[in-house]
């Protein structure tokens, strides 16, 4: 899957390329929808890792393989970059050539672990099975919030520092890229406390960490150490998030099951990285020029997310959640 997921993304990404230099926002919308493939590797990585690793090292193996958000980072600095040394198409077609790349380093060098055995069950009675599960639900709300928000910044953040402290694209780009790098190093960490403790603690770190940064952000710190401070805090703190969910995804689903359940969690991802920035730019006070508004509701989300982790989800599952989905 790592292979056909790599070679199945090169089409999406030059059509892209190509609806951009043709001006299509209708075109560049149909093809990013097929772009979404590449975001199905997560529901590939996580059982991969978890197969490879006992349960008391999965939450620092899974926190390793999504360390792969550093291809955020590493857009946020190049892609501005390449699109002005070499074309916006060209730039699609060396991200391609990446790709093809990643396909023929997974034939080379990745192998099944050893006590790999495939599923022929069909995919929809899997899936349909992982959405009965409690679990998918609570962990798909966690990830919906931390994932989300990173996605959100990373992809907001140029934006928002260009309107609010005035930095030309490429300068946005590169502290976009800080922002998206301390979230990749965070993540590892988040995974590995979460083999230390309870994944519980880890994530209410992470939405009360989130939600004091996100508050501080209103007061709009001056450039760049406070500012810069305050923003790679805050990726920090949904990094942290991000492995604490996965680790505890792995600890929860069922074994058979986490394929089907990562799947679901890694979407609700995605989603929750979709609305901030449309709440973003709905809410931006050109008269004054701050975001006060949607900072303030992320504050708002982060608390709503921390209470319900406290008060609803347990530390310690008991065996019972941990039977085998119903078929």
């Amino acid at each position: 899957m790592f292979i056909a997921v790599s070679l199945a993304s090169i089409a999406p990404v030059l059509a892209v390329g190509a609806a951009g230099v043709g001006g299509s926002y209708p075109l560049l919308l149909v093809f990013g929808f097929f772009l979404g493939v590449a975001g199905t590797i997560f529901a590939v990585g996580i059982p991969f890792a978890n197969s490879w690793y006992e349960p008391a090292r999965r939450g620092f193996a899974t926190g390793v393989f999504g360390m792969g958000m550093v291809g955020t980072a590493l857009s946020a600095f190049f892609t501005p970059r390449f699109v002005r040394w070499f074309g916006l198409f060209a730039t699609h077609v060396i991200i391609a050539a990446a790709l093809a790349v990643t396909a023929l380093l997974c034939v080379v060098v990745m192998r099944n672990a050893p006590g790999f055995t495939g599923s022929t069950d069909p995919v929809l009675p899997k899936l349909k099975a992982a959405a009965r599960l409690p679990v998918t639900w609570e962990m798909a709300f966690l990830y919906a919030v931390v994932f989300g928000g990173f996605v959100a910044f990373a992809n907001y953040l140029p934006t928002y520092v260009a309107k609010i402290y005035g930095f030309s694209p490429v300068d946005a780009g590169a502290r976009t890229a800080g922002f998206a790098l301390a979230a990749v190093l965070a993540r590892p960490v988040g995974g590995a406390l979460s083999d230390r403790t309870a994944p519980k603690y880890v994530v209410l770190v992470s939405f009360a960490g989130t939600a004091a940064l996100a508050f501080i952000a209103v007061f709009q710190p001056p450039p760049d150490v406070w500012s810069g401070a305050t923003f790679i805090t805050l990726a920090i703190f949904l990094g942290i998030g991000t492995g604490g969910v996965f680790a505890w995804v792995a600890r929860r689903a069922p074994a058979a099951s986490v394929g089907s359940v990562t799947g679901i969690v890694a979407a609700a991802g995605g989603l929750g990285g979709y609305f901030p920035p449309l709440v973003m730019g709905a809410t931006y006070d050109a008269v004054h020029n701050n975001y006060t508004i949607g900072l303030l509701l992320l504050v708002a989300t982060a608390l709503v997310a921390f209470t319900y982790t406290a008060v609803r989800l347990h530390a310690h599952e008991p065996m019972a959640a941990r039977q085998e989905a119903p078929a």
